[in-house]
């Protein structure tokens, strides 16, 4: 029973995420003015609307991926939860002072592809891309999970192929570039790695300090 209610208290802490969210809202606009990071690169990925889907599959696998490594290592997801809020509030403080814009596509047809991806223009303005918040949090399931103790190869590898087709399909959709996506990575890695060093620091300090009162009360003890 205390299992599982710690369990849920780790879910809870979730929350954070869509509260952390109301900035991005807040932020989504050019009333700071708006930069292009577009590369050569960028102007020959094709737009694919059929990646709208893993793009789309971004809100649930988030949830899902963090309930599982809430269940089966729950430091790692400390961690990586951590990691996350963090680099979000990194993100908006780049937001309000280097603003990007990705230009979007005239879309064509009425398919059902296609509508989706209408559905997420119209939901979600064109800035706030660099760095991408989707692709950060996709790549940081994919480092937590493959960082987990006790995750079976399958669901690492199902988590690995989804995390990358996210990423993928963020410049597929033309809601982000690759410099976007690139420099997610790069700060979810840099954060994760700076977190990992501060607990392991916390930890030989109370590893030694738990020595030295050992030491004190063995030598009471033998007074």
């Amino acid at each position: 029973m205390k299992q599982l209610v710690q369990y849920v208290l780790a879910l809870a802490a979730l929350l954070l995420i869509p509260l952390f969210h109301t900035f991005y809202n807040l932020l989504n606009n050019d009333q700071r003015g708006a930069q292009l990071l577009i590369t050569k690169v960028d102007e020959l990925i094709p737009f694919v609307d059929i990646f709208i889907v893993p793009y789309i599959i971004w809100y649930p696998f988030i949830f899902l991926t963090m309930a599982y490594l809430a269940w089966k290592d729950r430091a790692i997801y400390w961690k990586t939860l951590a990691t996350m809020l963090i680099s979000m509030l990194v993100c908006y403080a780049i937001y309000f002072v280097f603003q990007t814009h990705v230009p979007r596509p005239e879309l064509q047809g009425k398919g059902f592809f296609t509508s989706l991806v209408k559905l997420i223009y119209a939901n979600d303005e064109p800035y706030n891309a660099f760095p991408s918040i989707h692709s950060l949090t996709s790549f940081l399931m994919l480092f937590g999970i493959v960082k987990a103790r006790g995750i079976s190869k399958p669901v690492v590898m199902t988590v690995s192929i989804t995390s990358l087709l996210i990423i993928i399909s963020t410049l597929f959709v033309k809601q982000h570039v690759i410099l976007d996506a690139v420099s997610a990575i790069l700060l979810g890695f840099v954060v994760f790695q700076a977190i990992e060093a501060i607990v392991s620091i916390g930890v030989r300090i109370d590893l030694s300090n738990q020595t030295v009162r050992k030491s004190q009360l063995s030598r009471i003890g033998n007074r």
